[in-house]
């Protein structure tokens, strides 16, 4: 078993090599903080789901809280951009998750190339105020049409420009300010609205099947 200061510190290199690398995609070079990650899988109802992404895990803070509380049988597909990151994910020991190398934009391809279904809950992490406004309104596009009617996406960001480049699309959000984090996040939520139901279509319902806790790596 590798010892927990050793995984901490290995985690630490890795998210700071790849805020190096990427440092317009990372909004900071301090993980995310347990209050901040508590308070995503409430808003994101993880308990509750049967398919997650997340957009932007880094080394995988609030994936292993996601995975504390996802359902034993739901699964998690976390789509990150930097190889330190992927490599790092990877090695979590979690049958139910999934790690893609990509942007978030891609996030339809990653779906079907590991065979996951639509989520009902996409979290992200991905800074949009440092991104062109039309790459982040892609990435948003492509996140409403993946989610099920009544699905959930939660975004964590320091400033506000998430809720500014597709208004017409997702409606007003849902604002949580988490001040237990370095630095205070807002966490925004919109909910996708069921408009109509077809065979093809899985609607998001309540999922009571067991979660099952993992002790950190």
């Amino acid at each position: 078993m590798v010892p927990r200061r050793k995984t901490f510190n290995n985690g630490y290199l890795s998210f700071f090599r790849g805020f190096l690398r990427h440092p317009a995609l990372i909004g900071s070079v301090i993980p995310s903080s347990p209050f901040l990650e508590r308070r995503i899988v409430e808003v994101g109802d993880i308990a509750h789901s049967r398919s997650v992404v997340e957009l932007g895990p880094g080394t995988g803070g609030t994936t292993r809280a996601i995975l504390r509380a996802l359902p034993r049988r739901a699964r998690l597909l976390a789509i990150e951009i930097s190889p330190d990151f992927v490599n790092y994910l990877k090695a979590f020991p979690d049958p139910r998750l999934d790690v893609y190398l990509g942007r978030a934009e891609h996030i339809r391809k990653a779906l079907q190339t590991l065979g996951q279904p639509r989520p009902d809950v996409v979290v992200s992490g991905i800074p949009f105020s440092t991104m062109p406004a039309e790459v982040g309104r892609k990435i948003i596009r492509e996140i409403w049409d993946c989610l099920i009617p009544g699905g959930l996406f939660v975004a964590y960001q320091l400033m506000n420009t998430v809720a500014f480049l597709e208004p017409l699309l997702l409606g007003d959000p849902h604002v949580q300010l988490e001040l237990l984090n370095v630095p205070p996040l807002r966490v925004y939520s919109w909910c996708k609205p069921v408009l109509y139901s077809t065979p093809a279509t899985t609607e998001r319902k309540i999922f009571h099947a067991p979660s099952v806790a993992h002790p950190p790596a």
